[in-house]
């Protein structure tokens, strides 16, 4: 990965470089911003332009061993930590899973990863505290070939706390020339004595200008299709190549339908849907509940007269200016609170069907109080 494949974010970009080339480089970092932004995008082209060989103004050579090593992530000095779907599998186990994932799009979120690997039911992905004694071990050896031995660490805020902990005195004082990279969509999930070893890099979310070029030379789609779907994807590179496939269609549908049935309400039907939440991954499961999140977010600018801050079209649009008529502003500030209670819970492997039978019963009451 070069800086000039990642679209757009010159000014970031440009104080990597410099840090490099002013030899002002921190041993660890940690780059953090939005699901589907470029945070490990810019990880994996900062680390090849560290090591190098033949070093541009302005990006890596992309022709020097390093660099072709750097892009088929085989470089013997790079370490890539990343969750597994349970503390059995091994980092090690799913590495060549792992190089498919992120050569095919370095922008997918933690739900995209896990479904790449195939990971089912309450797989939620985890770093578990053997990685890190692997951790350890590897950084314990001298450099191989290149200047610096880099560990790019994604998803830091997924360590429980003993692997979080294992890692402190190894942050604070790391071997010579040897750099860690942590790469997280959550920094309030993060050990505040990580985050005080670290040089905290924000990365700002794409453009809508940044999408569109993504879009038109990744995906095939026209301009005036990539406008549309910037604009929805608010910066999100993932949701974007989503919309480009109808993904969220279906999510939408089954959304739109157990609103419709609490709003009823219609209490088999939801007794049904509850089943039906139960049978999805725990990540589907999550993500269900942030789109409604999102969509009730929506409701909330419609019924307050901000129509122009709302990212929506087609039918997602038409479903939120509809039951903007029959939902009181009341129920709906209630009802999102209720939706991030479902969330805590099923991040803390909550039984999914009586989570959601629960949910299903309280917004048919709070949508006729």
């Amino acid at each position: 990965m070069l800086f000039k494949e990642i679209p757009g974010l010159s000014a970031i970009k440009n104080t990597l470089i410099r840090s490099v080339q002013m030899n002002h480089v921190a041993h660890a970092q940690l780059f953090h911003g939005a699901v589907g932004g470029a945070n490990l995008a810019l990880a994996w082209a900062y680390a090849t332009y560290i090591n190098c060989e033949e070093r541009e103004e302005n990006d890596a050579c992309g022709s020097c061993a390093s660099c072709i090593k750097m892009a088929k992530m085989v470089h013997p000095d790079i370490h890539h930590i990343f969750p597994t779907p349970s503390a059995k599998e091994t980092i090690l186990e799913l590495l060549p899973t792992w190089r498919k994932f992120l050569i095919e799009s370095p922008y997918r979120s933690l739900t995209d990863w896990l479904e790449f690997t195939g990971a089912t039911g309450n797989k939620q992905g985890i770093i578990p505290i053997k990685e890190a004694h692997n951790i350890i071990e590897k950084i314990s050896l001298k450099a191989f070939e290149a200047e610096y031995k880099i560990l790019i660490i994604w998803q830091p805020e997924l360590m429980n706390i003993e692997s979080a902990n294992s890692l402190l005195k190894i942050l604070e004082e790391p071997p010579t020339k040897t750099l860690f990279i942590l790469v997280c969509n959550d920094t309030n999930k993060l050990l505040t004595t990580i985050l005080s070893r670290t040089q905290r890099v924000m990365i700002p979310a794409f453009s809508d200008e940044n999408t569109v070029e993504y879009l038109t030379e990744k995906t095939g789609v026209t301009t005036e299709r990539a406008k549309q779907i910037a604009y929805l994807s608010e910066g999100n590179i993932s949701k974007a190549v989503a919309l480009t496939t109808h993904e969220g269609q279906v999510q939408h549908e089954w959304f739109a339908n157990w609103m419709r049935m609490a709003y009823k309400p219609n209490v088999p039907a939801l007794i049904k849907l509850a089943d039906e939440f139960d049978a999805l991954s725990k990540e589907d499961q999550k993500g269900m509940m942030e789109y409604g999140l999102n969509i009730f977010r929506d409701l909330l600018l419609w019924k307050n007269g901000a129509e122009a801050l709302v990212r929506l079209e087609g039918e997602e649009l038409t479903f939120v200016q509809n039951f903007s008529k029959a939902v009181k502003i009341e129920a709906i500030e209630l009802i999102v609170q209720e939706f991030s209670q479902v969330y805590y819970y099923l991040e803390r492997n909550a039984r999914a069907k009586i989570l959601h039978l629960d949910l299903s019963l309280t917004i048919a009451r709070l949508f006729k109080s």
